[in-house]
């Protein structure tokens, strides 16, 4: 057979046969930031909901089927009752009563915690027919069929799902997340800062609980129900208790530590960068340290950064002789992508040390230790 032959012979072998009704089963959705699928299908099990009618009216029942395609849910009134369709137009909420766990343990992996200080925020919805409807959710999904939510319950990362349908919404708007609630106080000028450097030698020290609410780090649910439980257990301190409940990193409770006691802090995606102040540092050294510089005062360089341990590393470092560090709070979080943004923001394509150093984490483990006391002059 000649290669033509042979040619015709292969691209005439039909192609397998995809089976794509395979997994077909409709699954509620889940948050989009939720990396597994932990969802189950709501054939595999009837579920208890609360209906609301367009009149308001709530109803208890029994979720037996969930067709987006046709617009209908399948529920039972009563427990030995017979399913009834009931179309979407005909409900303006549907909650799903049980609980539903976004976040799982898997054996030999640290738990995964939900960012609720990011993604939980209240709801706002304009009804089509008059009135609204308000809530929390941890995130939302949107699809052609309505609007999923996933409202927060007393259980952490354990939520209830909400669903109201796409006919009867009018408009749908968002309030900000804890963390945006908190960076609307922070630094985001060379005048505030300065003004807040002043300002420090006679700043009042925060309860630990606050510290924790302006920087973003917990909700107001999180720290009501973790000092509710330090109340009843009181053994171990606030902080303590939020890292061993995995809600917060130590190096964020390291953070609120030192905002507690007057560090200022700082928002990094909203500061002016000074391209001749940021120069003064090795990057590498910016990468090993997670640290940013700020602005120049005097013979001060005021840096921000997380963890006030690395402030006697970095004084250290080649070029700052002559210069005293004046250390300010700023999230791991945005220093990690202030210092990713920098090669653009300077206008080089790499960074200007070595590759080997710059690969580095920003955040390196250091034993040097400054402790948390106050800053007296600059």
């Amino acid at each position: 057979m000649n290669k033509i032959a042979t040619l015709m012979t292969e691209l005439s072998t039909p192609f397998p046969t995809l089976d794509l009704e395979a997994d077909m089963a409709w699954h509620w959705p889940q948050p989009s930031f939720v990396r597994r699928n932990l969802s189950t299908p709501l054939d595999d099990g009837e579920q208890t909901c609360l209906i609301e009618t367009p009149a308001g009216t709530a109803v208890e029942g029994i979720l037996v089927g969930f067709d987006t395609d046709a617009g209908l849910l399948n529920v039972r009134v009563r427990a030995e009752g017979e399913p009834v369709s009931l179309p979407f137009s005909r409900i303006r909420r549907l909650t799903l009563t049980a609980s539903w766990a976004i976040a799982q343990r898997t054996p030999g992996v640290p738990v995964e915690r939900a960012p609720h200080v990011v993604h939980e925020r209240g709801y706002r919805i304009d009804l089509a027919a008059g009135g609204h409807l308000t809530g929390r959710t941890l995130g939302h999904v949107k699809q052609a069929c309505g609007m999923f939510f996933f409202a927060p319950t007393d259980e952490p990362d354990v939520v209830q799902r909400v669903f109201v349908p796409a006919a009867v919404i009018d408009k749908v708007s968002f309030g900000p997340s804890a963390e945006e609630q908190a960076a609307q106080r922070w630094i985001t000028s060379p005048e505030q800062l300065v003004a807040a450097l002043e300002a420090q030698r006679t700043a009042k020290v925060l309860p630990l609980g606050q510290a924790l609410l302006d920087l973003g780090l917990v909700t107001q649910g999180e720290l009501a129900r973790a000092l509710e439980a330090q109340g009843q257990e009181r053994e171990a301190p606030l902080g303590e208790s939020l890292v061993a409940q995995g809600l917060i990193e130590r190096v964020d409770l390291q953070t609120a530590l030192a905002y507690k006691m007057g560090y200022p802090m700082v928002d990094l995606t909203r500061f002016p960068l000074d391209k001749d102040v940021t120069r003064k540092l090795q990057q590498s050294v910016l990468i090993e340290l997670g640290v940013m510089p700020l602005m120049q005062i005097g013979k001060s360089l005021v840096v921000a950064i997380d963890d006030l341990s690395r402030v006697a590393h970095l004084q250290a470092s080649k070029g700052l002789v002559g210069f005293k560090l004046v250390p300010v709070m700023a999230c791991r979080a945005r220093i990690a992508l202030a210092l990713s943004a920098l090669p653009q923001r300077l206008g080089t394509d790499r960074w200007s040390d070595s590759v080997e150093a710059g690969r580095r984490t920003a955040f390196g483990s250091l034993s040097a230790d400054t402790g948390y006391g106050r800053l007296t002059s600059f």
